[in-house]
Order: C-alpha cells, then sequence, then structure tokens
C-alpha cells in the first residue's frame, strides 16, 4: 500500500507542478512577491496531496519562537519536504540555494523571480560575499532568510558537517537566528512516502552578538539535539 500510495502521490506531484508552473507564468510579469505567493501555493497543495493520498501530514512546534521580523532561520536537511515547508510556514522567505538549482526549468526560474538566494560552491570566497549581500538584500524587504547550514541533505544519524556561511549569515546581518530540528526523512525516505506525522521544531533564538565559535557550537547542539529527540519520538524509541 505504501508503494501504491508513493506511485500516486509522485503522479500527482508531478501534474501538480506543470499546471501551476503553467497556471503562475504571468507572476513573471509582476513583482516578486507574485511569484513567491506562487511556491507558497505549490507548498500548501503538495503538503494536501502528502495528507489525503499518503496519510503523511505534519505539526509545527515552537510557533511562538517565529520572529515578526527579518530573522536567520538555520536547520536540519533531511528531505525535499523541508524545501516544501518553509514557504507555507514562513512568510516569503528567502531560501538559500545551490545556484545550478537555478538552471532548472521553472523550479529555477520561480526561484530567481521570488528572491531566492543562490550560492555558488564553486567560487569558494566569494562565495561567502555573494551570500551575505544577497542575504542584505533580502532582510533590507524585510524577509525571513532560512538557510540549511549543512549545505544539502543529509541522512539521519551522518556526522553533523556545518559550513561557514550560516555563521558568515549571522555575524554579518545582525538578526536573530531561530534553529529548527525536524524528521521529515522517517516518512520521507527516497521515493516512499509512509503515513505518519512529520514534525518541525523552531527552537529558541539565538540573539546576534555571539562570537563565531559561540554561535557555531549553539547552533549545532540545538539542530542536532532537537532533531535526534524528534526522530526517535517517530520512531517509538
Amino acid at each position: 500500500m505504501v508503494v501504491l500510495r508513493s506511485v500516486l502521490f509522485q503522479i500527482y506531484f508531478a501534474v501538480l507542478s506543470v499546471a501551476m508552473c503553467l497556471g503562475f507564468t504571468p507572476a513573471f510579469l509582476g513583482p516578486w512577491p507574485w511569484a513567491a505567493r506562487g511556491v507558497e501555493y505549490w507548498g500548501r497543495a503538495t503538503l494536501w496531496g502528502l495528507r489525503v493520498i499518503c496519510g503523511l501530514t505534519y505539526e509545527v512546534r515552537g510557533r511562538e519562537h517565529i520572529m515578526a521580523g527579518p530573522a536567520l532561520y538555520a536547520g536540519k536537511h533531511l528531505a525535499m519536504w523541508d524545501t516544501v515547508v518553509l514557504p507555507v510556514i514562513l512568510k516569503n522567505p528567502a531560501l538559500v540555494l545551490k545556484r545550478q538549482l537555478l538552471r532548472v526549468p521553472f523550479y529555477g526560474w520561480y526561484a530567481l523571480k521570488s528572491g531566492m538566494i543562490a550560492l555558488d560552491r564553486s567560487a569558494h570566497a566569494t562565495a561567502v560575499r555573494s551570500l551575505v549581500a544577497q542575504a542584505k538584500a533580502r532582510r533590507a524587504e524585510g524577509r525571513p532568510i532560512a538557510i540549511f547550514p549543512e549545505g544539502t541533505r543529509r541522512k539521519i544519524g551522518a556526522p553533523p558537517a556545518y559550513k561557514p556561511g550560516v555563521a558568515a549569515l549571522y555575524g554579518q546581518l545582525d538578526i536573530p537566528c531561530v534553529p529548527f530540528g525536524l524528521n521529515s526523512s522517517v516518512y520521507w525516505t527516497g521515493a516512499l512516502r509512509r503515513p505518519g506525522r512529520i514534525v518541525i521544531e523552531f527552537l529558541p533564538p539565538i540573539p546576534p552578538g555571539l562570537k563565531r565559535r559561540e554561535f557555531m557550537a549553539a547552533l549545532e547542539t540545538q539542530i542536532e539535539t532537537s532533531t535526534a529527540a524528534l526522530v526517535a519520538e517517530a520512531r517509538g524509541a
């Protein structure tokens, strides 16, 4: 049954993505919030499909930690679900993503138009400067900024591999950082979508002004502790 539901969801997801990409093409003629709204609606429709077809719901904990103004959100990246849900929970977030994704037809176009932050990993030293410059522009627009500090999806239990980009943003933007943990890949694994409830947990904000090492230690501890607890809870440990 899990395999059948997963296949049906993939068909739904493909049809939904094509339909919404085409339906929101007028957004390219307007301001960036139009495209951002399309990304949000796509996320909501995807989550609806997961609930109805796969029996997979989600829960948001720690909503009281979501900031009213610009803030930096940093968390674990376990599955594609993570990028789907953030535009639904946060208000017009600017997600940090690989520059290569901008080349993906439609997805990349919407990401670019909606003001996502592209990171060119091959640029090395200049990549961080570009990352900070783009983030400052998004902060000036009053938008939240979201980053996965390890730069890519990680398997549950894999050793932490936090990159310097998140520390650069924290140090240069002078805004609070809200860590978050989740357990998405317990239910979203490869092509399978298992029934259950994904939990994403926003944690108490880390105030601006900490030294780099102190910040990174606090961030990693909060994210890893939360994620491990949520995974154990989902697995019934």
